[in-house]
């Protein structure tokens, strides 16, 4: 086996979207508890191995069509650089390692997992050429990791988590269907089939409400008198800033350094909004600490 066109096939650098996972103990002003700690990076690795597993199974899923487009022909699997045979086997071995992790952790976060996987699975099938819904089923996936850190460790998973994890997820999706869209311009189709049903005027309208639903979610969390009574502090407001920073930043990288039609790759290699997103985790901690 190709252990380098594995790990490409894998996707590892697509592994950050799992940090996710530690919002909860983060917010539960756990990070100082060593046992929860080890339990959350054991959920970290959970979601690692599934998200791959389901990688994998979309690529074998894609694997002709992906030979006739001009980007994804390269992929390891429709290259031929891994065999369908040692994907398939990859993909099997991570999906139940994971799933037996999970169950291991906690039974409530194995169910979480599984309904990862289910949902990412009928994704890959089918909802992924459904206009909306596939937006949408991405940021289930970011909000089905938060629930899944909270409830590797037993904590409460409060509504505010879920709401701005969610608006936050739909802003990054949709702002990478518009990337797509102008960027490929009437190759987009091809790359993406359901982006034939959008247009950037359609995307832009969508953008615009998940962007404000993001700021005004996160302000009214900060503000909400169940968060200040948790952290005993109104202390959590100023770390606005740094969250209409990263939001703006992203919408700029979109729309004038053509960057974000990958938001990992955005947020690893822009020094502005990695920085930003260190200090708002600093400033975040240090307040509720």
């Amino acid at each position: 086996m190709n252990l380098g066109a594995l790990l490409r096939a894998m996707r590892v650098s697509q592994w950050v979207k799992n940090v996710v996972v530690f919002a909860g103990l983060v917010f539960s002003q756990s990070y100082g508890n060593a046992h929860e700690i080890m339990i959350s990076l054991a959920a970290f690795a959970v979601f690692c191995a599934l998200s791959s597993a389901v990688y994998l199974f979309n690529d074998i899923r894609d694997r002709e069509s992906d030979r006739h487009h001009p980007h994804k022909k390269t992929r390891p699997i429709a290259s031929g650089t891994l065999s369908v045979g040692a994907a398939v086997t990859a993909a099997l071995v991570l999906g139940a390692g994971g799933l037996l992790g999970a169950w291991a952790i906690r039974p409530p976060f194995f169910v979480v997992t599984l309904f990862y996987v289910g949902l990412n699975a009928a994704y890959s099938v089918v909802l992924k050429r459904v206009a909306i819904i596939d937006v949408m089923i991405v940021a289930m996936g970011f909000v089905l990791r938060a629930i899944g850190g909270a409830e590797a460790i037993d904590v409460a998973i409060s509504a505010w988590l879920i709401v701005c994890t969610t608006f936050l997820a739909l802003f990054l999706g949709l702002g990478k269907r518009r990337w797509e869209l102008v960027a490929l311009g009437d190759q987009a189709a091809g790359h993406r089939a359901v982006l034939a049903r959008y247009s950037p005027h359609l995307l832009d309208q969508f953008i615009g409400v998940t962007t404000a639903s993001t700021i005004v979610s996160y302000a009214l969390y900060t503000l909400a008198p169940e968060t200040q009574a948790k952290f005993g502090t109104i202390g959590l407001i100023w770390t606005l800033p740094f969250v209409l920073f990263g939001v703006f930043r992203y919408l700029y990288l979109i729309h004038s350094e053509e960057v974000g039609g990958n938001p990992t790759a955005a947020l690893l290699n822009d020094p502005p909004l990695l920085v930003n997103s260190v200090l708002w985790l600093a400033a975040v901690v240090w307040i509720i600490s």
